[in-house]
Order: structure tokens, then sequence, then C-alpha cells
């Protein structure tokens, strides 16, 4: 009984266009991206690469992947095929620049000065670079008329 109650809202929040479905499934493609990008970083560092270029090469693998389960899934219900590319371009640009530059700002005090394990500062930082990617993402690159695709074409 609980489950199927569970499941009905779940369900209907998923189904209902509104800026908290798009926040819970903004949230549920991010722990996907948060675990790749753990997952990459870990097996990059394993690998001998230095911690800073490995969560520059994890998050823009992870950004790429958000891309696409965000066009396909989050906003599918705004958008077209026609502008991918320039969606892409805006997201990687808007986006990708806040994980990739906030990231490596993060790893670097708190892996450089708190000396923090690897993954616990990584996680932090993108906790911390989470919800402004949620607002620009919703603003700028996934609207109807994407602002993101008017400028830059």
């Amino acid at each position: 009984m609980l489950i199927r109650l569970i499941s009905r809202k779940i369900k209907g929040l998923i189904e209902t266009p509104n800026i908290y479905r798009d926040w819970c499934k903004f949230n549920i493609v991010g722990v996907l991206g948060v675990v790749l990008q753990l997952v990459l970083l870990k097996c990059l560092v394993a690998l001998g690469i230095g911690y800073i270029v490995a969560t520059a090469i994890a998050v823009e693998i992870t950004i790429i992947h958000n891309f696409f389960w965000h066009e396909h899934w989050t906003w599918k219900y705004r958008i077209g095929k026609k502008d991918r590319y320039y969606r892409l371009l805006g997201f990687n640009s808007t986006n990708g620049l806040i994980s990739l530059l906030g990231n490596m700002l993060f790893m670097k005090i708190f892996v450089g000065t708190f000396h923090l394990p690897i993954i616990l500062a990584n996680l932090i930082a993108i906790i911390l670079c989470a919800t402004f990617n949620f607002f620009v993402s919703n603003q700028l690159v996934f609207r109807k008329k994407s602002t993101m695709t008017v400028l830059l074409k």
C-alpha cells in the first residue's frame, strides 16, 4: 500500500511539468553524474594522473553525460532536436564552466590546503556547484526558446 502510494507520487511528479519536478529530475541525473565523476576520478588518480587534471577530465566527461540526460529526460518537454549543438555549447560554456572551475578551485582548497581525501573533497565540490547549475540550465540552456541558442547563433 505504502509502496503503491509512493510510486504514484513519483510518477505524478515526473509527469507534471513544473520547476519542482525539473529540480528532482535534475538531481537524479546529478546523482548519476556524481557516481560517474567519482569513479572516473578514482580511476584516473589510480593511473597516476594528478588530482587537478583528473578532476578536469572527470568533470568534462560528466558534463557531456549530464547534458544528454537533461536533453532526453529532464527538459525533454521544452526542446526540439533542431538546436542541439547550440544547447550543448551553451550547457558546456555555462554549467561546464561552473562545474569545471568550481571543482578545480574547491579541490585545490579542500585537498591542497585542508588535506581532505580526494573523493570526499570532490563530493563537496559537486554539491557546492549543483544548485547554481540547476538555475543556469533551467533559465538559460533548456528554455523553450533557449536564451543560449539565441546568444550563440
